[in-house]
């Protein structure tokens, strides 16, 4: 008798499926299943967004002109860990982090040395930041004005996804009510200033990373995104003035099948959440629109050569999910940051499955199959389930407070573990087809001399602007954090007199505190 199979969320494949879905609405109709827009990307393919940060602002400036040189079509910026966390480079905390994880940016003129010749009124820019994203956006608006490029014209997204950190990363400073009013502050005023700007990529990413299966993901990450629309609207504003510009952001694994459905069910399930949840009426409002990114926690450092078929396998279930933007790994992350061979090929990977393959030439092309119609319907089953359960356990902050998601993503996280360690799962060159002998890979390593130069670059800000304005303006963003009044203006007058990351924050943390996790 054949073995039952089952897929990460434990939905039971069958050997032959003989499930026959009800006919289906077209792309570009309510629900939205099959896609958001009626061609998809006949019309044009989705914007290829290669994630990039490192060193300093001129070595990521670098970066991201030989990526638009390259092809790529939008900017996706990786912050080093001080920046994320709200400390200046000069910050005792932060010596042996600046610039490893992504770009190092303290002031205004670091942002300006990051978009250095880079047109904003021209390209798409979304910004990898939570805590702080409220600085860095404020940052980004001030080089636009300084190019000529008034807000309106700006396009991207800025993550801004704080719930997510408290589940998964860990990268949060404030404690969670003055961090969500901190996302919805940005709401508020890009209502009015940034109309076409995301203000929000609610992130499953970086659940799924953290071990979660995928009907989790999606669940997890729209109880994070109901959280979001319940506090906005308890702050005044309507749903249909800031629903069309939140965005998701969602990872790929290598299952094929699942990952594409899991993407078709996502988009019926949020326009039903938001239409009959919140009374939503705009059609912009119902529509899910996603980045994705191939999943970084399949790499493996054995034989890194084969990440390169993974990614290619998991780019082509984003594209056949209808994902709107998409980030393809390089081969060698398990290693050291992308060289800019590895960066390149990443590209190429998906700029051949646009321009060779034939999956952008029809919307949903494998719709109406027996499996996949199937899985679809199973995982929408699943996650709705795990709603129903936030649900009743008072919603995602209090199921985040309590520790329930974190618990059911470790659980399934140890699940996967036993499945490898027991060989039920295959990693190829990691628990079955091992080499011997492997010679690594030519990686990158950082300058270690990028750490000193740019402390020293802050700290010639710090000496050349007028001490007066900047006490003035950080005054302004204590009193606001105090008051309840929008945060958005005052930090950008602080930026603006080239107030630091660090010392924006540190008004905040004197009001609000930092939250610590329960152990």
């Amino acid at each position: 008798m054949a073995k039952s199979r089952k897929t990460s969320s434990g939905i039971e494949i069958p050997i032959t499926s003989n499930h026959r879905p009800v006919k289906l609405p077209a792309a570009g109709e309510y629900p939205f299943t099959r896609g958001i827009y009626p061609d998809m990307y006949r019309g044009r393919p989705w914007t290829m967004r290669q994630y990039a940060g490192f060193g300093t602002a001129r070595e990521t400036n670098r970066r991201f002109k030989n990526l638009l040189e390259s092809g790529q079509t939008g900017l996706s910026v990786a912050f080093d860990l001080p920046t994320q966390i709200g400390y200046d480079s000069d910050h005792p905390l932060a010596a042996g982090e600046v610039g490893k994880t992504g770009v190092a940016i303290d002031t205004v003129d670091d942002m300006e040395a990051l978009f250095e010749g880079i047109p904003l009124g021209e390209v798409s820019t979304s910004m990898t930041i939570n805590a702080t994203a409220a600085v860095l956006l404020a940052m980004y608006i001030v080089v636009a004005r300084k190019q000529g490029v008034g807000s309106v014209n700006l396009r991207g997204t800025i993550q801004n996804d704080i719930l997510k950190e408290f589940v998964a990363r860990g990268t949060y400073i404030f404690p969670p009510q003055p961090s969500l009013r901190l996302v919805t502050d940005i709401f508020a005023y890009a209502k009015d200033y940034l109309p076409n700007f995301n203000t929000i990529s609610i992130s499953g990413y970086h659940i799924r990373e953290a071990g979660s299966t995928a009907a989790q993901e999606i669940a997890f990450t729209f109880a994070d995104a109901i959280c979001y629309i319940e506090t906005a609207l308890a702050a005044g504003l309507e749903i249909d003035q800031f629903a069309p510009r939140l965005s998701f952001f969602f990872n790929v694994h290598n299952n094929l099948f699942e990952e594409i459905a899991k993407f078709r069910a996502a988009r019926r399930i949020w326009a039903r959440i938001v239409k009959e949840r919140f009374g939503a009426r705009e059609r912009q409002s119902l529509m899910l629109r996603f980045h994705t990114q191939t999943a970084g926690s399949t790499l493996t450092a054995q034989q890194p050569e084969n990440n390169i078929v993974r990614v290619t396998l998991q780019a082509l279930a984003a594209v056949l999910g209808g994902t709107q933007s998409l980030h393809t790994n390089s081969y060698d992350e398990a290693l050291a940051l992308p060289t800019d061979k590895s960066a390149t090929l990443a590209l190429r990977t998906q700029q051949i499955i646009a321009c060779e393959s034939g999956v952008a030439d029809s919307a949903d092309p494998l719709g109406g199959s027996y499996f996949l119609e199937y899985l679809t319907d199973e995982l929408e089953k699943c996650i709705f389930e795990i709603l129903g359960e936030v649900d009743g356990r008072g919603g995602a902050l209090k199921a985040i407070e309590s520790g329930y998601f974190q618990r059911q993503i470790a659980q399934a996280a140890y699940e996967h573990q036993k499945q490898v360690e027991s060989r039920e799962e295959i990693v190829v060159g990691v628990n079955k087809y091992q080499a011997d002998a492997e010679k690594p890979p030519d990686i990158y390593r950082v300058d270690p001399e990028l750490e000193p130069r740019q402390v020293s670059r802050l700290r010639e800000v710090k000496a050349g602007r007028p001490a007066s304005r900047v006490a003035a303006a950080l005054a302004s963003v204590e009193k606001a954090a105090e008051t309840g009044e929008n945060l958005m203006p005052p930090i950008l007058e602080a930026v603006i007199g080239r107030a630091t990351l660090g010392e924006i924050c540190d008004r905040l943390r004197k009001v609000w505190g930092e939250y610590h996790a329960a152990l």
